[in-house]
């Protein structure tokens, strides 16, 4: 059951990474989005999906399919983990346009790649600007 719990978890979470939204949320990990979606949705996706594959939208299928019968929190944390998780990657994505005056500033010197230009904003966030610094955390690497 706990396998089961996990990979209904791992579905639904790359369900909600292949989705985009632009509603405001706090990032969250996908470990953490998934916990949630497996404990809130996860007693739908046995009662109404239990023969529904992963991958391919399968579950997301079929959960759409019993809309008027899935609960309403597992809508609304499937709505949080999506936003979440698109929230995350935009910052990901956006981490260098963002910084790009503050690593000019701060990080003269320092070889990009592996992570060295991340760890030396993260290093001087008490320098970095508040834009800056919000991308990095909403990115997940603070």
């Amino acid at each position: 059951m706990k396998k089961l719990g996990f990979l209904l978890g791992a579905g639904l979470i790359a369900l909600a990474a292949s989705a985009t939204t632009g509603a405001q949320a706090q990032t969250m990990s996908y470990q953490q989005a998934g916990a949630m979606l497996a404990k809130s949705c996860g007693p739908d996706i046995m009662k109404y999906c239990a023969n529904a594959n992963l991958g391919g939208g399968k579950i997301l299928g079929c959960l759409d399919a019993n809309a008027s019968k899935v609960s309403a929190k597992c809508k609304a944390d499937f709505a949080t983990a999506k936003a979440s998780i698109a929230k995350r990657t935009m910052a990901q994505q956006a981490i260098f346009k963002v910084c790009n005056a503050d690593a000019a500033r701060l990080c003269q010197g320092v070889v990009p790649g592996d992570g060295n230009l991340i760890t030396c904003l993260v290093d001087a966030s008490k320098a970095v600007s508040k834009a800056c610094n919000q991308t990095i955390t909403d990115a997940g690497w603070r």
